[in-house]
């Protein structure tokens, strides 16, 4: 692929970046512009995140933690929970535990550090607009680790009135798997021969089958079925 197919299809992708340090945010902001992005807004704070977010509704949002106002972690549930389509990279200086599984408990697709040069973030939004789980190496173990812990937590018992699980698919069974074992939504392409485009479109479907609203419950659930095993 030429680098001017790459622009094109990088222009179609709606970027907002939230940080509460006027220099590092307008870097970033630029450093995405110049390759390719439409940068519609930038905030500084909590409060002017979540109304800008609504008013220009980007497809990524790259958000720190640390912001004055409202906590970013806050944000993101806010932001994620009224539109689950969008998918939030969170940048941050923090690499704590802590920190990282905070924010994808609240709705974050990916967590990369600021210690990342221009060309790991530029790859990093792109990913994360195709729906790719993106994490500074070393931290996407630790976030499989921590949905398999959950998922070993007792479920509450089933009532006999609820209705029955909804029958997925055999190719959706088969994506929800690989989603489960860690795969990016390009691997579970390679994997089974067919479209990065054909997989959003199984993991969507899915996730309405299933009421499920993001990627952190949908491996919760395969890893819960032991799916990640299989």
């Amino acid at each position: 692929m030429s680098d001017e197919q790459t622009s094109d299809e990088q222009q179609t992708i709606r970027v907002m970046v939230v940080d509460d340090h006027p220099m590092w945010r307008d870097a970033v902001a630029r450093d995405l512009a110049a390759a390719g992005f439409d940068v519609v807004a930038t905030a500084g704070d909590g409060p002017q995140a979540v109304r800008r977010a609504q008013a220009v509704s980007p497809q990524v949002l790259v958000l720190d933690l640390n912001l004055p106002g409202m906590p970013g972690v806050q944000v993101c549930k806010e932001l994620v929970g009224a539109d689950p389509a969008l998918r939030v990279l969170v940048l941050s200086a923090s690499g704590e535990h802590a920190d990282v599984l905070e924010a994808v408990k609240s709705g974050a697709t990916g967590y990369l550090l600021k210690s990342a040069g221009p060309d790991e973030l530029i790859d990093a939004v792109r990913r994360t607009a195709a729906g790719d789980p993106v994490f500074t190496p070393g931290l996407a173990g630790l976030v499989l680790g921590e949905y398999r812990r959950l998922a070993s937590d007792p479920l509450p018992a089933a009532s006999s009135n609820e209705p029955k699980a909804p029958q997925l698919t055999e190719r959706e069974t088969e994506v929800l798997r690989l989603v489960a074992k860690g795969l990016s939504y390009k691997q579970i392409a390679e994997r089974l021969v067919i479209s990065h485009r054909t997989v959003q479109n199984h993991v969507q479907n899915t996730l309405g089958k299933l009421q499920l609203h993001n990627r952190v419950e949908l491996v919760r659930y395969a890893i819960e079925r032991g799916l990640d095993d299989a």
